[in-house]
């Protein structure tokens, strides 16, 4: 496996309960691209993402990440190279969002015992202030809003310096106003060329960051299409991915989609 390579599957599905969650996908990720995986609900985009992040295996062909195949390695310490973003990560909701980003140096959700010197306390706030919420660092995770949680999730993610970073849907849910400023910040982390390699999963073109290098298109579990992104963001390519007619636009780098 190449030095480059951060994620190679290979033919891979995924069963669970009698139903195939994705079948017979292969795809690979280089060390300094950007990668958007995008479809409608059920396309397998989460399923697929939970792999790469070594939070699941497949049910056939092969995963490695890292230069760790899934199976063959140890699946703790993997995790502790990789930087996972979502919903589905229960964070506890009485703490600080400081000890919330703080907590994954150690890999642990919630603080108990551990002890952090200065400098884990310093790139906390850092990367806090890089998100945008650094003012809010004392402030009760629980009541914060769900476009503050999702920049703090994120933060959090980047808190061990993986070199791999994985998110998703960080937009969801968010208004217009949260969702163009998460957009920018992540287009600002994309541009970075110390950043990991990034991968973003999300149902709407209109939130794909600038600087993202290539994309994927899932449909009932298969690749529909995958490549570099203006060659795979087609109004043809995402027609069949949705299933339906689609225009396709794009002004100052972003993309914007609508029935035809």
């Amino acid at each position: 496996m190449s030095d480059d390579l951060v994620i190679a599957v290979e033919n891979a599905t995924v069963t669970r309960n009698g139903n195939q969650l994705i079948r017979s996908v292969s795809w690979q990720v280089e060390l300094d691209e950007r990668w958007v995986i995008l479809g409608p609900n059920g396309a397998g985009k989460t399923t697929l993402l939970n792999l790469a992040g070594a939070r699941m295996h497949p049910s056939g062909g092969t995963v490695t990440v890292l230069g760790e195949q899934l199976g063959r390695t140890n699946i703790a310490e993997l995790k502790t190279r990789i930087g996972f973003s979502s919903n589905a990560l229960r964070l506890p909701f009485e703490e600080t969002a400081r000890d919330v980003v703080l907590t994954a140096s150690w890999a642990v959700v919630g603080r108990y015992r551990e002890r952090y010197d200065a400098m884990d306390e310093g790139r906390a706030l850092a990367l806090l202030d890089q998100l945008g919420v650094a003012a809010l660092a004392d402030r009760v995770y629980g009541t914060l809003s769900e476009g503050e949680r999702k920049r703090v999730q994120i933060a959090r993610a980047l808190m061990t310096d993986p070199e791999l970073l994985l998110l998703d849907e960080p937009s969801a849910g968010l208004d217009l106003g949260a969702r163009e400023d998460l957009v920018r910040r992540l287009g600002d982390l994309a541009a970075d060329p110390d950043a990991p390699a990034i991968v973003l999963v999300t149902h709407h073109v209109e939130e794909i960051p600038p600087d993202f290098t290539h994309a994927m298109l899932m449909r009932d579990g298969g690749v529909v299409a995958q490549g570099l992104l203006r060659d795979t963001i087609t109004a043809d390519n995402l027609s069949k991915t949705f299933g339906m007619p689609l225009r396709l636009s794009t002004l100052d780098g972003r993309f914007h989609a609508q029935a035809s």
